[in-house]
């Protein structure tokens, strides 16, 4: 079962909600995103963070994993590196991109991005920064469109925390299409848009 947190506002992108979201499962309760607030669940054995822009948001005693091209820019317990499941219904799939590390989580259908794709009004979005990788971020969000999965779970969002997935391909190339094109977009940017 899927618990989510209460909301927290982005201190530099207030209109932006963060949670984390905890799995109950029997293998082990795990934690995913860094965030304020902890669902109430008990013992939880782990906290994934898809990216190190999330480890300044971390509260509770779980330890915390990370992909170790990001560990340097938190303080992580534990990295990973490679793509691999765990406890045959958990898997860590690293997505380069939004950060060297940024890492997606596969989990009962549910796939949890982070900041790789946010939901702004229930749109998706790609958080592409000045320091980001776009063609690392292409490949990431074409690895996305070869999962299956029915529900997408971003660590930010402003209106509806999840979105279904059943056009996630369609959503997916129009993201891959919006980086190719991004000088264009950051000179709309510029001119009062943004990726955030």
């Amino acid at each position: 079962m899927l618990h989510a947190s209460a909301p927290e506002p982005l201190p530099f992108a207030p209109k932006l909600q963060v949670r984390s979201f905890a799995i109950e499962r029997p293998e082990g309760n795990l934690l995913i995103y860094g965030a304020p607030h902890v669902p109430d669940l008990g013992d939880i054995t782990a906290r994934y963070l898809n990216h190190w822009h999330e480890a300044s948001f971390a509260s509770g005693e779980a330890p915390i994993v990370i992909h170790e091209a990001d560990a340097p820019h938190a303080k992580a317990d534990r990295t990973f590196s490679e793509r691999t499941v765990l406890g045959g219904d958990f898997e860590i799939i690293p997505t380069p991109g939004h950060t060297p590390g940024a890492t997606a989580f596969l989990w009962n259908r549910h796939l949890f991005t982070g900041d790789t794709v946010f939901l702004r009004d229930g749109e998706w979005v790609a958080a592409v920064l000045d320091d980001s990788d776009p063609d690392a971020y292409v490949e990431s969000l074409e690895l996305m469109k070869t999962l299956d999965f029915d529900t997408l779970v971003p660590w930010a969002s402003t209106g509806p925390y999840t979105a279904d997935a059943t056009d996630a391909r369609e959503r997916l190339d129009a993201l891959i299409r919006t980086i190719r094109e991004r000088p264009t977009a950051r000179a709309a940017s510029r001119a009062g848009g943004s990726d955030r």
